[in-house]
């Protein structure tokens, strides 16, 4: 039981990853945050890789 409980929450942290990622992230302003964030929960990674790729650098 102790070892399904685990992989499920290992699957879990995976899944919740790149939400985390983009939320904590100062590349965006907080609309375009949201429109990734959305991407994430249904694309999952794909939209990561793509935030990661495409996302535009603050401009200080």
């Amino acid at each position: 039981m102790f070892e399904v409980l685990l992989i499920l929450g290992i699957i879990f942290l995976v899944w919740v990853f790149p939400i985390y990622s983009i939320y904590k992230s100062d590349r965006c302003q907080r609309r375009e945050k949201a429109a990734w964030i959305i991407a994430c929960l249904f694309i999952s990674w794909f939209a990561w890789v793509f935030y990661l790729l495409l996302a535009p650098l603050k401009k200080d």
